[in-house]
């Protein structure tokens, strides 16, 4: 049991160092809307949304009143789209929107595909369909699944994605693209992931779910300042106890929803999730351990500690733990990355070899409007098969922004922040794209 006494020792986490909750996302499963005519359909998926879902914008906001703890959204995931959908799925698409703006979230994810092994016929309508409705809907966050460690990749969705995000990013352009915010690819996608663009109720999922994303960089960070120059052991051990307090908060607010709801609690996600805000920073905790810049050498050993680190101290404090669970590095969402890439400590290479140790991957990551389709799915295909390699969630979510070119900046407002507009190889790799077909899954897939 939490005794509500723990809470009075985060205070001076909440009123000095941007701690907060950053989500509860509530999981619903759709499978029962089905239906053969989409129109009937979207109409099930917009009243069973708006029952279940009713009170959930008020009682995240009676738990901020009566803890003191700021919980930053809430939002709503779903049963991959591509699942419950039997004609068009633009209609559920506009019907997801509608509710989520009836009941106040913030933000809806599950307008998904799982094509990892290959594409039924809903889920190549649901990705053709994406750049439409991602330029119409508001709250609407959609993502596809392309590979993963038992299935491989499968690399006739890792090409047709990169013409999707291009074409998401063009009828968006007005907005510096910004429907390529709300969308994301994955390898190894979770079944309870709380965060935006890539949550989505998996099918092992209970009817519904509450589940709890945790933040908390500058929390870290500012421990981190109190043990200047010590070595690596007492780093971890820091870290190790500050997420452990972190990750007990997110547990209290994570039962309380789910007693007040009468809906059962999932899981809670120990991300540290940054924000563009200063004091809010991943990468300020990288430079805290010694580096000049997110970026410069060592950083991927900081990285794989604070990652590790976090990991281990939440598991002591929540029975259960899920979703994507480490650190996020996000470049538009996080002031320090925004620093590191100005002034030239961080490319798109180091990004990469980052995103093998921490919780997901290519975040937020801005690119000049002209990088080509065939880029930006190799981009895709190397973060799939770090992926699938490693056995573990990795993503991309890519910007190409329309008229803009490396160096210049997109705003997007809000949690998404801005972001200067990186480099990307310019070397072809169009042959490589065209061949299609599936990379094969690791040998270490096979553990039955």
């Amino acid at each position: 049991m939490i005794e509500t006494g723990e809470i009075l020792q985060t205070m001076r986490m909440i009123q000095e160092e941007n701690f907060d909750i950053r989500t509860i996302t509530l999981g619903i499963n759709l499978l029962d809307c089905s239906h053969e005519d989409e129109k009937r359909c979207a109409e099930r998926v917009y009243d069973k949304i708006c029952r279940v879902a009713e009170h959930l914008v008020q009682t995240g906001n009676d738990i901020e009143t009566e803890f003191g703890i700021p919980i930053v959204n809430k939002r709503i995931s779903v049963t991959p789209v591509s699942l419950i959908c039997q004609g068009d799925p633009v209609p559920i698409a506009l019907a997801l929107d509608r509710a989520a703006n009836e009941v106040g979230v913030n933000f809806l994810g599950g307008y998904s595909a799982l094509m990892q092994k290959g594409a039924t016929l809903a889920d190549e309508r649901l990705l053709h369909s994406i750049p439409e409705v991602l330029a119409e809907t508001e709250k609407l966050c959609a993502s596809v699944n392309v590979g993963s460690t038992r299935a491989g990749i499968n690399m006739n969705a890792v090409r047709e994605m990169g013409s999707i995000i291009k074409e998401t990013a063009q009828k968006t352009k007005d907005r510096d693209g910004l429907g390529c915010a709300k969308l994301v690819v994955f390898a190894n996608a979770v079944d309870d992931n709380p965060f935006m663009a890539g949550a989505f109720c998996g099918i092992g999922e209970p009817e519904c779910a509450i589940n709890v994303g945790v933040s908390g960089p500058g929390v870290v960070k500012v421990a981190l300042e109190q043990i200047k120059g010590q070595s690596f052991d007492v780093v971890a051990e820091t870290i190790k106890r500050t997420a452990f307090k972190i990750t007990r908060v997110g547990q209290l607010v994570a039962r309380e929803a789910s007693n007040r709801l009468n809906i059962p609690f999932g899981i809670v996600d120990l991300s540290l999730a940054p924000t563009p805000a200063r004091g809010d920073s991943v990468a300020h905790i990288l430079t805290e351990m010694g580096l000049e810049y997110a970026g410069a050498p060592g950083t991927t050993a900081a990285l794989a500690l604070l990652n590790d680190a976090v990991k281990k101290g939440g598991v002591m404090a929540s029975n259960h733990v899920g979703g994507l669970s480490g650190a996020f590095i996000p470049v538009s969402e996080d002031i320090g990355m925004i620093e590191a890439v100005s002034a030239g400590a961080l490319s798109l290479e180091k990004l990469e070899a980052m995103t093998c140790v921490c919780s997901v991957g290519l975040d937020m990551i801005a690119v000049p409007g002209d990088t080509s389709a065939s880029t930006i799915s190799g981009i895709i295909a190397d973060e799939a098969a770090i992926g699938m390699i490693n056995n573990k969630t990795t993503a991309v979510r890519i910007i190409p922004a329309p008229g803009k070119k490396a160096g210049d900046r997109v705003e997007f407002g809000g949690l998404l922040g801005f972001a200067p507009v990186m480099s990307v190889n310019s070397a072809g790799n169009d042959a490589f794209v065209a061949r299609g077909g599936r990379i094969p899954a690791p040998l270490h897939s096979l553990r039955n």
